[in-house]
């Protein structure tokens, strides 16, 4: 079964521009999650592309998540969060919260032992991989083990990840980020990633 698709908004995208281009990729095959990223945002900045994501993205059929900050997405009516810092009292605190209607998830784990720290926190998913730019080498096989052992989802996270490379993990989503972002037709570029999961069922 070809893995659900989880798509990262990219690093500091342009606010007049992005939206039309969004409301185009998510024309295309379906995307059961989408991360506003905060990268190197002020606050009002990312206030307002979220704005625009969660309208654009819920509207999509998306479940829209901002990162870090479970107190905006609860104000701005999004889905939940996805932490990255602040360890497991910053996950904490997000699943007061947002839980359980909210989704909280994680990200930013580095070993076996950050994963099992944060997935019994009751947490949704466990992602494994960086947000943006470099793979992480460790990564695949630690978004394999997970998967095999464990019954929260895994989200495999690879930003520069080709369409043959989807479903060597077994991880329940793929983040999909620069690799979209960074094609001439960022629409056409998920089709093409889509279509090659789907042919490898």
């Amino acid at each position: 079964m070809a893995p659900q698709l989880y798509l990262i908004t990219p690093e500091n995208p342009q606010l007049e521009q992005f939206p039309r281009q969004l409301m185009s990729v998510l024309s295309g095959p379906e995307i059961a999650a989408l991360l506003v990223r905060r990268a190197g945002q002020d606050d009002a900045g990312y206030t307002a592309l979220a704005e625009r994501v969660i309208q654009i993205g819920q509207a999509a059929g998306a479940a829209v998540l901002l990162e870090d900050d479970a107190e905006l997405a609860r104000r701005l009516g999004a889905d939940g969060v996805h932490v990255t810092s602040g360890g497991t009292e910053a996950i904490r605190e997000a699943i007061s919260l947002l839980k359980p209607e909210g989704i909280v998830g994680v990200g930013n784990v580095r070993s076996r032992h950050d994963a099992m720290s944060f997935g019994e926190l009751d947490v949704d998913y466990v992602m494994f991989g960086p947000l943006g730019g470099k793979p992480d080498s460790a990564a695949a096989d630690l978004a394999a083990w997970w998967a095999e052992t464990f019954e929260v989802p895994a989200i495999y996270s690879d930003p520069q990840i080709e369409a043959g490379a989807l479903d060597q993990t077994g991880a329940e989503f793929v983040a999909l980020s620069d690799c979209i972002w960074a094609a001439d037709d960022p629409a056409a570029a998920l089709s093409a990633i889509d279509a090659a999961a789907r042919a490898d069922t």
